[in-house]
């Protein structure tokens, strides 16, 4: 009789070794750079735990953040707005793939704005971030917008503080749309900027238009939509039409984008011609290590993001990679010995 208590006993404590042993070993993935997907990637990540129990774990911390904890194996995957190029992948050892496609808006909060929609140029954009136009009821702003009755009040002009893809989105199109802005500040995920106040991530820029009166700064598309903020018209790269930010004037943007395995998916959307293409959408790329051990599960999860995902993308605003895309990136996947 004590033999056969011993015996259970003993295999309990197996049994109980296997659980423990296996809840201890509980896949948990860790990522962190962009706020332009930080919704989108937070979305899919709760949907993938409810169906696999795989954590992932995602902070907002800016692209110029996400590049460097990808760099300095901080995470499993960082996030970026700025495509690297395949020089600076080879000398980190990573490798990119675009997730989703997005847009940068112009955002402000005047008297009744909720009631109108603005035009703006290059030209004015660039004029207000060169602090060359200070005043709402400007004689150009006022050209551009002939219906609105513009306040007279001066313009407070909001950017990032962090080293952020959105910024490089955006003057990246500043650059290349202004040869002015080109000249004196030119494009990066931090620039020198002549003018403005600074506000952390897109949600900080978010805040700060909403809250004050008078303001002007750029986030991205789903963060002007979430908090019901106006968003400008842009005149588009031909220089026919202004253009609404939406969906659709995001796909037309993309859909001559040219996407290249040998070249790492690098691609710039910004103001690309087309009379629909709204002039600064832009995609979001993730960062993987290539010796991370951890490097299959990343692409197991962005598998099914890319095949059960879409429709929460389009509840947030962004834009699902059409599926010849999502097949390259599987080969890609494939040629670095990562597919899942």
């Amino acid at each position: 009789m004590r033999c056969l208590i011993l015996k259970f006993l003993c295999f309990l404590v197996i049994i109980f070794g296997i659980l423990n042993n296996s809840f201890s070993q509980a896949i948990e993935l860790t990522g962190a750079g962009a706020t332009f997907p930080q919704p989108v990637i937070l979305a899919w990540a709760y949907q993938y735990y409810k169906q696999t129990k795989v954590k992932i774990n995602y902070q907002g911390i800016g692209s110029g953040g996400g590049i460097r904890q990808a760099q300095e194996r901080i995470v499993d995957f960082g996030a970026s707005d700025k495509p690297l190029t395949s020089e600076e992948l080879r000398k980190y050892n990573l490798v990119q793939f675009p997730d989703i496609i997005g847009a940068v808006v112009i955002t402000y909060n005047l008297p009744g704005s909720k009631d109108f929609l603005l035009n703006l140029d290059h030209k004015a954009i660039c004029d207000i971030y060169l602090g060359k136009i200070k005043n709402w009821n400007d004689p150009y702003l006022k050209k551009l917008n002939p219906k609105v009755n513009l306040p007279d009040l001066p313009i407070i002009v909001v950017r990032r503080s962090d080293a952020s893809g959105t910024s490089w989105l955006f003057t990246t199109y500043l650059s290349k749309a202004c040869s002015e802005w080109k000249e004196k500040v030119g494009a990066g995920t931090a620039v020198n900027w002549p003018v403005g106040i600074g506000a952390k991530g897109n949600p900080g820029v978010t805040n700060y238009v909403k809250q004050n009166i008078g303001t002007i700064g750029y986030v991205e598309f789903i963060y002007a939509k979430q908090n019901n903020l106006p968003m400008a018209n842009l005149l588009n790269a031909d220089g026919t039409a202004f253009v609404k930010p939406s969906i659709k004037s995001m796909q037309a943007a993309a859909s001559n984008a040219k996407w290249e395995i040998e070249k790492n998916f690098f691609v710039d959307l910004t103001y690309q011609p087309g009379k629909n293409s709204y002039p600064i959408t832009g995609a979001s790329y993730i960062l993987i290590p290539l010796d991370n051990p951890k490097a299959k599960e990343v692409t197991k999860f962005f598998k099914w993001a890319f095949e059960k995902g879409d429709k929460i993308a389009e509840n947030l605003y962004y834009i699902p990679l059409p599926d010849k895309l999502v097949h390259l990136i599987y080969k890609y996947w494939e040629k670095y010995k990562i597919a899942p």
